[in-house]
């Protein structure tokens, strides 16, 4: 039996043309448009399926981000950095070190920050680094602000959800959209794919894999809730005196909710958000979703009063505040660039010509140090006329596990909306545009380049940095490394 229903072909209204076209608002996307209007770029198109900007960030609660700095320096910044700027006018909007803090050993901030999960490096002798937690409803807020200081460059598009390219032969002329009114289209010169999913360059030809190795954190689902009056700094007591008991609650936690639960930080003492790990999920998968969502939702009020009646000198007086709007998604398509990045790039520290960001990362490898990205790995093969920048760049299947969380979304979206904007007013192809370019303008939006010569020449120390601590390859795991060759597909079982 075939089970296909064939539609009526149609023609379709163009509802707009423009020169850049991105194609969801969350982190990447978001940081795309406004680095291309602020590199020149006068005629943008972003749109969403939401009704605001952030995507996980917002969306789905994911209210930290983590190694932003190693040692004393800050290596993820431009608009990183501005968001939480931004939100410090805020009271009590955002939460973690100082910048001027960045690197100390005193122990009685370490001590105090210890707390506040990622505040404190992972290696000896402990630092403290810069992690922000964050109010995601106020930065809901400033993310549509940004938006309009550029109202002039910026057209934005919410409750439009990008579905298919337009394509003539290898090349990306637009996209087709689905809103309340319709199915249209948008032609572009230039489109972002900042889906997260690759729900766009997946159907161009450019090639591309799936879910990321089942071991990771990146084959997970989740959908965050938070729990209100509670007291964190009473939880942590809790955990410094009951350290056997601490230990049991992850256990017991998992035990009654049936899957991975957490209770974490926020950027208020009386407030913890709820992550969760549903193993062996596809973010793109209906079954998937539906199933992350209902189950969490099914087991919250068990959750709770397990906490209320375990802990009660922290959570007797707490209670449901809310739940994320949208699904916490980590990993499900993924480009499969003009470079792949791997876990050779963090142990023998790799060099790129066309290097877009330096990201201090999770990776133990190189006690997080940073590592860079190149352009290419936001690069479709084949196709021309996209980028795609965000959760789904090109990594395999075990680095995407460092690469897709919110710094690199945001540094990688930033980069392709420069590039894009530099491609378009020199009337290059974006595989052929003038990286060199692309690296100053990033450095003037306040992106550290460390090997550039423009940010050489401003700040020497960064790169000063990494040499005396060796790109941070001092790690057992990366003398392993060095030993073995270039091979690391299982370093994780050494």
């Amino acid at each position: 039996m075939n089970n296909v229903y064939r539609e009526e072909a149609r023609t379709l209204p163009i509802y707009a043309q423009c020169d850049l076209l991105v194609v969801g608002s969350g982190a990447a996307g978001h940081s795309a448009a406004i680095a291309a209007a602020r590199a020149g770029c006068k005629d943008i198109i972003l749109l969403d399926r939401y009704g605001y900007s952030g995507g996980d960030v917002t969306g789905g609660y994911v209210i930290m981000v983590p190694d932003l700095t190693w040692f004393d320096k800050q290596f993820v910044r431009g608009l990183q950095e501005e968001w939480f700027t931004r939100l410090e006018k805020i009271p009590g909007a955002v939460r973690g070190p100082q910048g001027n803090q960045i690197g100390s050993t005193d122990p009685l901030l370490i001590d105090s920050w210890k707390a506040i999960h990622d505040c404190v490096s992972r290696s000896e002798p402990h630092r403290l680094v810069r992690a922000v937690y964050y109010e995601p409803n106020q930065l809901k807020i400033e993310m549509d602000k940004m938006l309009l200081e550029h109202r002039d460059s910026i057209r934005v598009m919410y409750h439009t959800l990008g579905t298919a390219p337009i394509m003539e032969d290898n090349q990306v002329k637009g996209v087709i959209f689905e809103s309340k009114e319709g199915r249209q289209v948008i032609l572009a010169k230039v489109v972002i794919d900042a889906t997260g999913d690759g729900d766009l360059f997946s159907q161009t030809g450019a090639p591309y894999a799936s879910l990321a190795d089942d071991q990771t954190r990146s084959s997970t689902t989740a959908l965050v809730w938070r729990i209100a009056g509670m007291n964190f700094d009473l939880f942590d007591q809790w955990k410094r005196t009951h350290p056997d008991a601490a230990a049991e609650l992850r256990t017991q936690l998992s035990k009654v909710a049936g899957f991975r639960s957490l209770p974490l930080p926020t950027n208020q003492n009386d407030m913890c958000w709820v992550n969760n790990w549903h193993p062996n999920k596809d973010c793109t998968k209906i079954a998937d979703q539906t199933v992350t969502e209902m189950e969490t939702r099914d087991t919250m009020r068990e959750v709770l009063a397990y906490l209320k009646e375990a802990i009660p000198m922290a959570f007797r007086d707490a209670y449901l505040y809310d739940i994320a709007p949208q699904l916490g998604t980590r990993c499900s398509r993924r480009l499969k660039g003009e470079y792949v990045m791997n876990a050779n790039d963090w142990a023998f520290a790799h060099h790129f010509d066309d290097v877009i960001a330096w990201h201090s990362t999770i990776c133990q490898i190189n006690d997080c140090g940073p590592v860079e990205i190149p352009y290419r790995a936001i690069l479709p093969q084949k196709i021309d006329g996209m980028l795609c920048p965000g959760r789904h760049m090109s990594a395999d299947d075990v680095a995407i596990d460092w690469l897709n969380l919110i710094p690199q979304c945001v540094g990688t979206g930033q980069a392709a909306g420069v590039a894009a904007a530099v491609a378009l007013s020199d009337g290059t192809s974006l595989h052929g545009v003038d990286i060199k370019k692309v690296q100053d303008i990033l450095v003037d939006q306040d992106v550290p380049l460390p090997r550039n010569e423009k940010f050489h020449a401003k700040d020497p120390g960064y790169q000063e940095l990494v040499e005396e601590k060796e790109y941070g390859l001092y790690t057992d795991l990366a003398k392993k490394a060095r030993e073995k060759g270039d091979s690391l597909k299982d370093f994780r079982q050494w």
